[in-house]
């Protein structure tokens, strides 16, 4: 279900740019609506092993087969998205079985791809060489997973809900932190800092209990990149480079930004569309978290270290048991989901244990794959967004496995209590992942889920999970609140979650879906509330200079005493400052598409922005006060009346949303 899940900074970047269209054009806005509230149930259960039966005529994951297969899939993908370029490899056995370039590193000068030399920025699968740094601190003594992190560090992490933040929340994306946005790419190198300045800068606030709840955390893995450094005496780069990557002979590969000079030659460009100019490099400030560049091959000694539990060849980087720990499914999720490992999560399906990484940055998007039963590792990285609506490195790792490791679909008949099942889970649900207490919050409305029923099989369908044809998937219920794709291994497990609330996890562990409880919080409610004040003041807008040119033309002012033309006028300003504040916010959504355009640049630009949402408040009291006068003024036309009360609410909703949101939060740390 990787389409839904972008496990680095780009689903995040899109987000923002959505906040100005729903100002802008929520009153036109589709809803949904409300979820139904439920009493608590039981935990699913486990999936039966008979589901999965292999099918007969496997063909032999051989060099040869794979060549066959990829080429006849890899440029047909890359020439319907409008992708420049990718690059696969395949390591069985302890061995490198298949590495190949597709398309283009520069797409202008028709440089081709290759898997040996061009290197691609994988993203989050950067933080699986954090992690391995991590427990190699631990094997030797050094780290202790279950103690607080605040013994390692500089700087205090407040215990927010009474209980400390240990290396195992972090490396089990627990730690109970919400999303951070702000400067995790900077536009150059000069405006990179220490991760020991960034880290107390920018820390984040925790809206779960450590432990409990998994929210994917760019910001905690650069922490636990902090402890290794800290630990280790030497900076992350350095400590990367002399204890994994020299080991592993893994030449072209770096965190170094700017690169090394002699492998600046060979980075690929990054694109949106291949079609398209070609991008900068992309500087990260959470380097640990996603800054590495690497070849394809370097990354075959990586996957073939952790396959072969710490070794390459004649070296061992991490202790068997080691890696073998950090391999093993960590506790806390449903039994019949995947769950997070150490680092690793689990991505099991057609009777494979897997473990792996996503990563995107804007540009590149990037799939980590460890079949550790069969010894055998995928790698695939794309260096253009594309424009297709599901994530290509899905559907080809899905061909992968229904080629290489074919399971017969499993015959589930429907449970007699289905329809009551689904009707009881329907309703909008909000990723864990999420921003909740800054400026941000607003994308958590936006990212709002929607699951639904099918009432002709009483299956149930989710937005934002697709088949590769862009129809939505259906899921069968085949256990208590248990539910499987009717087409394919995609599973689905709803549960109560720690703060008693309806929760859903997918077959990425390291996030889940709460239900919305709150009405205010609801699409449909929220927009319905700015779509309505939006109308309102933009028709007052409108129709201001219409009124006064019929009353010029007709001879016929509007008969208001001194002190209502003053009202009328402060209110209509009020309805200028919220026009602009508008306006601005689609202006600085701009930024999304400029590296290093969510940073510490843009501060002055959003204080004044909140600044004229703060007058907008003061607005609101104005109308409201305008209305009652209005109305206590019987020689005023009644349509007038009626339109100033309606003015003054749709100020106060206005400013009820921005506030409600935390537009107006002057802190800002997103």
């Amino acid at each position: 279900m990787s389409e839904i899940v972008d496990s680095s900074f780009t689903a995040l970047r899109k987000s923002v740019a959505l906040a100005a269209v729903l100002l802008m054009f929520s009153a036109a806005a589709m809803c949904q609506g409300p979820a139904t509230k439920v009493p608590p149930t039981k935990p699913p259960v486990e999936a039966k092993p008979s589901e999965a039966k292999p099918v007969a005529r496997t063909p032999e994951l051989t060099a040869g087969d794979l060549e066959t297969f990829l080429d006849g899939l890899v440029p047909l993908q890359i020439e319907r998205a409008n992708i420049a370029g990718a690059v696969v490899a395949v390591v069985k056995d302890g061995r490198p079985l298949f590495a190949k370039g597709y398309g283009y590193s520069d797409y202008e000068k028709k440089i081709r791809v290759s898997p040996e030399n061009t290197l691609f920025r994988p993203g989050s699968i950067s933080k699986l060489f954090t992690w391995t740094s991590v427990m190699q601190l631990v094997e030797q003594g050094k780290l202790d997973l279950d103690r607080d992190v605040n013994t390692y560090i500089d700087f205090k992490i407040p215990s927010t809900f009474g209980k400390p933040i240990t290396l195992r929340d972090i490396m089990t994306h627990r730690p109970g932190l919400e999303e951070t946005i702000k400067d995790l790419f900077v536009g150059s190198e000069k405006d990179l800092r220490p991760i020991a300045q960034y880290l107390p800068t920018y820390l984040p606030a925790q809206i779960f209990p450590p432990g409990t709840t998994p929210a994917y955390s760019n910001y905690a893995t650069t922490l636990a990149a902090y402890v290794v450094q800290r630990i280790a005496g030497q900076p992350f780069d350095d400590y990367v480079e002399a204890h994994i990557l020299k080991p592993l002979d893994m030449t072209n590969a770096t965190f170094r930004q700017p690169l090394p000079d002699p492998l600046k030659p060979l980075m690929s460009n990054g694109y949106q569309l291949a079609s398209g100019s070609a991008k900068g490099f992309e500087y990260v400030e959470v380097a640990p978290a996603g800054a590495l560049s690497a070849s394809a091959e370097s990354m075959t000694h990586f996957m073939i270290a952790h396959l072969q539990n710490g070794r390459y060849n004649n070296v061992q980087i991490l202790k068997p048991e080691t890696a073998i720990q950090m391999h093993q499914r960590q506790q806390g999720w449903p039994a019949s989901m995947n769950a997070m490992c150490l680092g690793f999560y689990e991505e099991s399906r057609n009777g494979q244990r897997i473990i792996g990484h996503g990563g995107d940055t804007q540009w590149f998007h990037s799939d980590l794959h460890l079949l550790l039963d069969s010894n055998v590792g995928f790698f695939v990285s794309y260096n253009s967004a594309g424009r297709d609506d599901v994530s290509p490195r899905s559907v080809l790792f899905d061909k992968f496995m229904d080629r290489y490791f074919p399971v017969a679909p499993p015959n589930e008949a429907a449970r007699p209590t289905a329809a009551q099942d689904a009707r009881s889970v329907a309703g909008l649900y909000e990723s864990s992942r999420r921003f909740e207490t800054n400026i941000m919050a607003i994308t958590t409305l936006l990212g709002e889920t929607k699951v639904s029923v099918d009432p002709k099989d009483n299956t149930i369908y989710i937005d934002d999970f697709k088949l590769p044809n862009g129809q939505l998937k259906h899921f069968r219920e085949i256990g208590p609140l248990f539910y499987r794709d009717v087409n394919g291994m995609d599973k689905i497990a709803f549960v109560t979650d720690s703060s008693g609330r309806r929760a859903f996890y997918v077959d990425f562990p390291a996030m889940a879906f709460q239900q919305v409880n709150h009405f205010w919080d609801h699409q449909i409610f929220n927009y319905i509330v700015i779509g309505f004040s939006l109308c309102v003041i933009a028709l007052t807008l409108v129709l201001w200079p219409v009124a006064a040119i019929l009353c010029k033309h007709y001879a016929k002012p509007l008969d208001l005493s001194p002190r209502a033309r003053r009202l009328r006028t402060l209110v209509h300003i009020t309805c200028l400052l919220v026009a602009a504040f508008v306006i601005g916010l689609a202006l600085l959504s701009d930024a999304v598409e400029i590296p290093g355009g969510l940073g510490s640049a843009g501060d002055l630009k959003i204080h004044f922005l909140q600044i004229l949402g703060v007058l907008t408040g003061f607005g609101a009291l104005i109308a409201i006060f305008s209305a009652l006068v209005s109305w206590r003024d019987t020689h005023q036309w009644l349509w007038y009346r009626i339109w100033n009360a309606l003015l003054a609410v749709a100020c106060v909703g206005f400013f009820w949303f921005i506030y409600h949101w935390h537009l107006l939060n002057f802190h800002l740390n997103y």
